[in-house]
């Protein structure tokens, strides 16, 4: 079955998130050995990574956490625990490491929830973390920021982290492909023009996803990014 995360087809009706979902996961699947023990996925959602990460990584338990407004974007689908978004409920020193994938830009008080994380890890503990740069607004108005790498980091700091590794998702051309996706799929059109555009400009997102391979994105003025991931160790 096509989840539409891990298993995501490029083709008509993907242009606007095939490039976010894969580099989440590629982003994953490279701290994978990282992950074992006790994890919590802060901001779980749907969990759609939670079947994966059983397979593919050593964590032994998997807590959803979510607060309790959040978007239902699966009715079938509950977190395991809801919080007020200010004091996770558990003790100091809980679980082995946590994971939050395109939730800190919901967060009115990033720091707050960040030494949240750094309360619940145990000593070594890691934080995996993907943030969106180039992305439309969204879950409005619960929508607030957009992280630099260096905002992300002293962030991460102030919170008491100190081991910190942040990477770029994407560059200059996946950035171009995900702004053709965004327009074409989301931009308001007749569905006429959005099935005739979206036909011509598939191949050229896949031609710039092409181009972005293997490409190293340094932080330097100029550059364009797509979003940030990376980890952070207690």
């Amino acid at each position: 079955m096509k989840d539409n995360f891990v298993n995501i087809e490029f083709n008509i009706t993907t242009l606007d998130i095939y490039l976010i979902r894969t580099s989440i996961l590629k982003a994953i699947n490279e701290y994978l050995g990282l992950f074992s023990g006790s994890l919590l996925d802060i901001g779980c959602g749907k969990m759609p990574y939670k079947a994966y990460l059983f397979k593919h990584s050593k964590i032994k338990t998997y807590i959803g956490l979510d607060i309790e407004s959040a978007l239902e974007y699966d009715k079938g689908v509950k977190p395991d625990i809801t919080w007020n978004g200010i004091s996770m409920p558990f003790d100091a020193n809980s679980f082995d490491c946590a994971f939050g994938t395109e939730v800190l830009e919901h967060c009115p008080e990033p720091e707050l929830i960040l030494k949240e994380v750094y309360r619940i890890l145990k000593p070594g503990g890691t934080f995996f973390f993907t943030v969106p740069f180039l992305w439309n607004l969204h879950e409005v108005p619960h929508d607030e920021y957009r992280y630099t790498p260096f905002s992300m980091k002293r962030h991460l700091k102030n919170a008491g982290f100190n081991d910190i590794e942040i990477k770029a998702t994407g560059g200059w051309h996946a950035s171009m492909a995900q702004m053709l996706g965004l327009w074409v799929k989301r931009s308001p059109m007749s569905s006429k023009k959005r099935k005739w555009l979206a036909y011509f400009i598939k191949p050229v997102i896949k031609y710039l996803i092409k181009l972005e391979r293997n490409r190293e994105i340094t932080f330097k003025g100029g550059q364009m990014i797509t979003g940030l991931y990376g980890i952070a160790k207690k």
